[in-house]
């Protein structure tokens, strides 16, 4: 930080920087607000990750959007809870002026639901193999729409952390000998190794709380199937796609990571989501 230095009469060394600020200060005040985004000005795309994932699995489809000149970020997804999470999600969504492509994976896609409810500048909806859900839906009703996905009690281990209230309070981690089958069967098993051990846990009442109204049915929406998802399951992401009248594409034979084994396919769904929004 700039230290400015004492006055010693009118030498250039005491007055030049605090002109300096004063200058800027006038120009802060006096140039007026920031020019409203035009019409052909590309939406803001927020990426959602889901629960035993972080923001960084999104890089590859942030390097494709990015080269096509959107503007592009991945915040945290805390992981504690559906209204948590999406609260802190619409806490962020409302710092972004203009429209916005809202895109969510696996758990994220209950983010994404809730956090866009009441917001006028979601003008779409991206779920890439995730959870769709209708209000009352959890995570542990949405994957007993059909057989398929293999996260549930046998395949977690879970370890306690304190709430707010010191209270021990289980979360679950996707078991390490069972990571890569599940969760990211089309990756190298070096990556997906790597991937199960530094997985983020979700707490265990995130994945049994009920959703609230779903912005889906007011903002239009797009969905990528996972041709090959033992986490959700194919069979019950294509009743959630079915059931919200989205956009369906499949790629077929992709793991539950399908942004991170297709970023190129996962980009171009979100393009078309975006384009469609003009």
């Amino acid at each position: 930080m700039y230290a400015f230095p004492k006055a010693h009469g009118t030498t250039r060394g005491s007055w030049l920087p605090v002109a300096l600020v004063t200058a800027l200060l006038g120009l802060a005040l006096f140039a007026g607000p920031a020019p409203a985004a035009t019409s052909s000005a590309k939406p803001t795309v927020v990426l959602v990750h889901g629960a035993f994932a972080d923001a960084s699995g999104w890089n590859g489809v942030i390097d494709r959007l990015a080269q096509e000149g959107y503007p592009v970020v991945a915040p945290p997804n805390p992981l504690r809870g559906v209204a948590a999470d999406a609260a802190y999600m619409k806490s962020f969504l409302a710092t972004i002026q203009g429209p916005i492509v809202l895109v969510g994976h696996s758990y994220g896609g209950m983010v994404i639901t809730n956090a866009a409810t009441g917001n006028p500048n979601v003008k779409a909806l991206v779920y890439v193999a995730a959870y769709a859900p209708d209000e009352g839906d959890s995570v542990g009703s949405l994957s007993a729409l059909a057989p398929g996905g293999m996260i549930g009690p046998a395949t977690l281990t879970i370890r306690p952390f304190p709430a707010a209230d010191g209270t021990p309070t289980p979360e679950g981690y996707i078991k390490l000998d069972v990571f890569r089958k599940i969760f990211a069967a089309d990756l190298p098993a070096r990556q997906a190794r790597d991937m199960a051990r530094t997985q983020r846990p979700a707490a265990l009442s995130a994945l049994g709380e009920p959703s609230g109204a779903p912005a889906w049915k007011t903002i239009p929406s797009w969905y990528m199937v996972a041709g090959k998802d033992l986490a959700i399951g194919t069979a019950a992401e294509r009743i959630m796609a079915k059931r919200m009248k989205a956009h369906t594409v499949e790629v077929k034979g992709a793991s539950h990571v399908v942004f991170i084994s297709h970023p190129a396919e996962t980009a171009k769904l979100i393009t078309t989501a975006a384009n469609a929004t003009k």
